[in-house]
Parts: C-alpha cells; sequence; structure tokens
C-alpha cells in the first residue's frame, strides 16, 4: 500500500506464466499489435505510434528523451518533486541546455508560469511529470499542450505514477510524447514502459535515424545528430513494432503478456470507471487518515487519485512504526526523500488495492500501529470514515 510498486492484479501475474515464443511467432507479433491497439484507448490517443519499451518506467523516459532531445537543443523542465529533477538529469545527458524552473513541493504549476517560462526559454521540448508520487501532486496538463503548439513546442510527460488512476488524454491535451510504467495504477510488475508519440514527435525521431538514412558514423561529420543509444533508438524500436517486424532486440515475452493484461483488465472495467474507483478509494483513505488526526501534506486539490502523504504524528518514530506495519500487518506504506524524508509516510491506493478491503485493512492496521507508538488516536474513526466514503456518505 505504498507509492508503487504495488501488488499487481491477480490475472496479470497469471498472464506471465504462459509460454514463451519467439519474437517472429505469428502469435507473439498478433499479441504485439493487439498490445498496441489496447494502449491507444489507455493513453486516449489514435497515435500509431504507441509501442512498449522493454525495461522499467525510467526505460520509457529515457528513450522518449534521448530520442527526441539533439545536442544542445533548450529543455525545460518544471520541477514539482523528485521526477521533474530526474527529467533535468536525463535531458542533460542527452546533452540538453537544460532550464528548470521549481515550486514548492506540495504545489503545481499554473498554465501561465509554464507559459512564461516557455516565452522566456524558448525551449525545443518541454518535459513535464504529470503525477509526482515524491509528492504525491497531479500536475493539470489540460491547457498546456495548446501553449506548446502555439510556441512550437514539443510536449512530453511522465505517467508513470498517473496513468490508468487519473484522467488523461494524449490526444485531447496536445502531448506530442508519453511514457508510463506498469507498477502503480495499471496493476502490473515493473519492467514494461508503454509509450506513445504523435506524429509530429515521430518526424522528429526520424530525422535522427541512422538506419532511415544509411549513414555510418565514420562517414557523417554531424553524426552527434543522431540518437547515440542503440537500445533507447526510437527510430529503431518503431521499426521493430511496425509492418516491417525490423529486428531490434529480443522482445521480454512475459512483460508484454504482462502489459497486454493489464490494459485488458483496465479496458474491460472501463477507463472511466476504474480511475473512478481510484478516486473514491484515494477519498476513502484521505478521509480515514484525516479521522485518525494525521495532517495531510500538499496541496489536497491537487493530489492524486492514487497516493496520499500523511505527516508522521510528533513522537512517533516513522521507520519503526512503518516495520512495524509490515512485519505485524503484512502491509508496506511509503517512506519519502528529499525535504520530506523522516516528515511523511506516503500510503497509496492504487491498481488491484484500489478495493474497499484493502483501504479499510490498511487504516485498521495504521490505528494499531499509532495507538501503539503512543499517539492519541480515536478508536475506529479511521476505518468508519473511509466506510462512509465508499457508501457514498462522506
Amino acid at each position: 500500500m505504498g507509492p508503487g510498486p504495488i501488488s499487481a492484479y491477480p490475472s496479470v501475474l497469471r498472464s506471465m506464466s504462459a509460454p514463451l515464443v519467439g519474437q517472429y511467432d505469428p502469435f507473439m507479433t498478433h499479441a504485439m499489435t493487439e498490445t498496441q491497439d489496447l494502449y491507444r484507448q489507455v493513453w486516449g490517443t489514435a497515435n500509431e505510434a504507441t509501442v512498449l519499451i522493454d525495461g522499467t518506467s525510467r526505460a520509457g523516459i529515457e528513450a522518449a528523451l534521448v530520442s527526441l532531445i539533439r545536442p544542445g537543443d533548450r529543455v525545460l523542465v518544471p520541477v514539482f518533486g523528485r521526477f521533474g529533477h530526474l527529467l533535468a538529469e536525463i535531458a542533460e545527458r542527452a546533452l540538453a541546455e537544460v532550464h528548470t524552473i521549481e515550486t514548492a513541493w506540495g504545489q503545481v504549476f499554473p498554465a501561465s508560469a509554464i507559459e512564461e517560462a516557455i516565452v522566456r526559454v524558448q525551449p525545443t521540448l518541454l518535459a513535464l511529470v504529470q503525477g509526482d508520487t515524491s509528492t504525491t501532486m497531479n500536475q493539470p496538463l489540460d491547457e498546456i499542450g495548446a501553449i506548446c503548439a502555439k510556441h512550437g513546442v514539443l510536449f512530453y510527460t511522465d505517467a508513470t505514477a498517473s496513468l490508468g488512476g487519473n484522467a488523461f488524454e494524449a490526444d485531447a491535451w496536445g502531448l506530442d510524447a508519453a511514457t508510463a510504467g506498469l507498477q502503480k495504477c495499471l496493476g502490473g510488475p515493473s519492467g514494461s514502459a508503454p509509450l506513445t508519440l504523435s506524429d509530429r514527435a515521430v518526424e522528429v525521431v526520424r530525422s535522427r535515424s541512422k538506419v532511415e538514412a544509411g549513414i555510418r558514423e565514420e562517414d557523417d561529420a554531424s553524426a552527434s545528430d543522431f540518437v547515440r543509444s542503440n537500445y533507447f533508438d526510437l527510430g529503431m524500436i518503431l521499426d521493430y513494432w511496425g509492418p516491417r517486424r525490423l529486428n531490434h532486440h529480443t522482445e521480454a515475452t512475459s512483460m508484454l503478456y504482462a502489459a497486454r493484461e493489464c490494459a485488458r483488465v483496465l479496458l474491460g472495467e472501463g477507463r472511466d470507471a476504474v480511475i473512478e474507483r481510484h478516486r473514491v478509494a484515494g477519498a476513502a483513505m484521505l478521509a480515514g487518515v484525516r479521522a485518525l488526526g494525521m495532517d495531510v501534506f500538499g496541496d489536497v486539490a491537487h493530489k492524486m487519485n492514487n497516493v496520499v502523504a500523511v505527516m508522521i504524528p510528533e513522537g512517533v518514530p516513522g521507520d519503526i512504526a512503518r516495520q512495524a506495519m509490515l512485519e505485524d500487518f503484512g502491509i508496506e506504506i511509503g517512506t519519502s526523500f528529499g525535504p520530506l524524508h523522516g516528515r511523511v509516510w506516503r500510503i497509496g491506493t492504487m491498481g488491484y488495492n484500489a478495493r474497499k478491503d484493502a483501504v479499510l485493512t490498511t487504516l485498521a492496521a495504521l490505528e494499531a500501529i499509532l495507538r501503539r507508538f503512543g499517539a492519541p488516536v480515536p478508536a475506529g474513526a479511521g476505518v468508519e470514515a473511509a466506510a462512509d466514503v465508499f457508501a457514498g456518505r462522506g
């Protein structure tokens, strides 16, 4: 019950036990094509360039950034938590000229602040996290795409922590690139990174492909313009997933099965219904911790549905209490880092765990642990408040 990774859907785990097949087996290529179509629906896009990157969510981030950024490009990164700093670091490694703007942890950026920075910096790319689990904040994106389009800026977002549990509309919001992971709201294991690219982003990726140009590095004085990574070269990966099926790497078969099942579970329940399930479970957890007398960190109006940060009560040893939750109740909640280290616990309600019994059990265990370490908590208040939310009374 932390900020991720979380307990996977049982059907996702079962799917990973299916027999392995070769990457050009007709079943494999059919599964790849089917998975692409499923994730177009998950992302809310018609993008043909919708694929999986074999690797954790960070692999997806790196594939997007190293393939879209030319050395010397200006990249703007609004930072409102740990993962904005990560985007900036990866962009720097891609030899971008990185510019950042920052807001206090627990806050998000108004669209006007991002537009002001775009006008001032004149970047090629805006790289922006949607949901940052370090702060639990959910950055609104619905106005950002139009701002980027107006100023000729590519728009990339990292939706690792938010996709599947919070609204996301790649086409309607004007995204050029977006990446995620399975291990949070999508309810799977870490190890596969869904990615989608607009036609405009594909043009940039294609223009940087040595394979497309037929150029050898020793023949070209401007070799630095080409993607420096082989594994994360999206031009090559798109050819691998596209009709030509050009060999690039050996597909991670079990992770493909897992990613496909994550999308099938979500779409089978209904994308809007899953988001609403996350909203209700998150609201119930929020009501429950508040009823236990705990303060909540950050601007709750912009909190993700799927995780809440609670201030550790005075006198309660945060790490020891968290360890007791795990050892005595088998429930893991998250610590934090950076300026929040030792100050908050992060409690997730996502994927398979965005359900009533998981929330109520966690709150009951939390009450027992808080009481053990001397915190004055009203008996049964957390469970009762959460139950009221699930019953529509909260």
